[in-house]
């Protein structure tokens, strides 16, 4: 179940709960709730997630441009898959960011009936006042445990966390990155009209409208899986300005490959599988050719579809 504020929950029955942005649900989320979400149905409880949008960086220091690692219906999808029953999408604002840490705690256990609370870190109300101190010391009192989750989930050696993925999709980084999801990284997008000129050289591409919030991987040229309506293909995919045909307009397209279909209006998840190289500037159109050639025919290796 999903709803998208606290005060919409109408079941209220014994919650194990766990707070927090998850953005990405990477492998550390994913082990932590994992673990809630057995822990809770052992003791016959409801494992729940509360997660915030917009993201607090954005309302307490202003972040703006790309910033999240899924789009919230991921995110959403994401957390279920973990075995939570219940996600919460609770807006974040002003008035939250001031509600006291005693107040917010009296909130979650008027509406869920608060058994057990769940985090790494914690850091809930005004100026994150309501630390693991405050929260074990008012638990008794609310009818709620702290359990502390300090397992440190990493991979090649070092944690596992949400702004690693970050820099490592900046830096284009695509065995990193799916190593700490456990996953691809995943792009959504509708299918929209481009300029026509990969036709032209007999190399059509779905040029894709994706949310403007969230990250793209460095620019270049990478194999990925395409999903078109349930079905998957491989695809050279082109993040970048296309410097040897415009150069200024940043873009995500995706040639499909042993594909033929007017898919134009259509949704397409792109999974970042690898990077085959940097984005470059050609000096005429058919050493571009020449090369848009070469890397569909690394990515049919890559992918051995």
């Amino acid at each position: 179940m999903h709803v998208s504020h606290l005060t919409e929950v109408i079941e209220k029955r014994p919650t194990f709960l766990a707070i927090g942005v998850f953005d990405g649900v990477h492998r550390g989320h994913q082990q932590l709730l994992q673990q809630m979400a057995a822990a809770a149905r052992a003791e016959n409880a409801r494992p729940a997630v509360l997660t915030f949008f917009p993201h607090p960086m954005t309302v307490i220091h202003g972040r703006a441009g790309r910033l999240y690692l899924c789009t919230l219906e991921e995110r959403v999808a994401l957390l279920a898959q973990q075995g939570v029953e219940l996600v919460i999408t609770h807006p974040f604002n002003e008035e939250v960011r001031q509600t006291r840490a005693i107040d917010f705690v009296h909130q979650l256990c008027h509406q869920l009936a608060l058994r057990q609370l769940w985090g790494s870190s914690f850091g809930l109300g005004y100026n994150r006042e309501g630390d693991l101190e405050f929260l074990r010391r008012v638990g008794p009192e609310k009818g709620f445990t702290v359990h502390h989750f300090n397992e440190i989930v990493t991979w090649e050696g070092e944690p596992v966390s949400s702004s690693r993925v970050r820099q490592a999709l900046e830096r284009g980084a695509l065995a990193e990155t799916t190593g700490c999801l456990g996953r691809p990284y995943r792009l959504t997008g509708t299918v929209v009209k481009g300029d026509g000129r990969g036709r032209t050289i007999g190399v059509p591409t779905a040029n894709l409208s994706v949310w403007e919030e969230q990250i793209l991987p460095a620019n270049g040229v990478y194999a990925a899986y395409a999903w078109v309506g349930g079905e998957r293909y491989a695809a050279a995919t082109n993040v970048g300005v296309r410097p040897t045909v415009d150069g200024h307009q940043l873009v995500v397209e995706a040639h499909l490959l042993a594909f033929d279909r007017d898919i134009y209006g259509e949704p397409v998840s792109l999974d970042f599988v690898a990077r085959i190289r940097d984005e470059q500037k050609f000096p005429g159109l058919e050493a571009l050719i020449a090369q848009i050639r070469a890397d569909i025919g690394r990515v049919n290796e890559l992918l051995q579809l």
